[in-house]
């Protein structure tokens, strides 16, 4: 795929309109919807990590 220069700017000017309207469509979570997902985050980083404890657990016990 060859670069046409004359696209360019057109793809950037399409892209900031994208972005702007994103923007406007986006709001300040309310402290609940904060902390619910920040309790979920920490639950999942959490599990993750317990999981990973186990497995590198297991792999020494077995040696493998």
């Amino acid at each position: 795929m060859a670069l046409n220069l004359k696209t360019i700017p057109a793809k950037i000017d399409n892209a900031i309109k994208e972005t702007r309207r994103i923007l406007r469509l986006t709001r300040k979570p309310r402290g609940s919807e904060y902390n619910e997902t920040a309790k979920i985050t920490g639950l999942g980083m959490v599990l993750i990590g317990a999981l990973g404890f186990v497995l590198f657990t297991l792999f020494q016990i077995l040696r493998i």
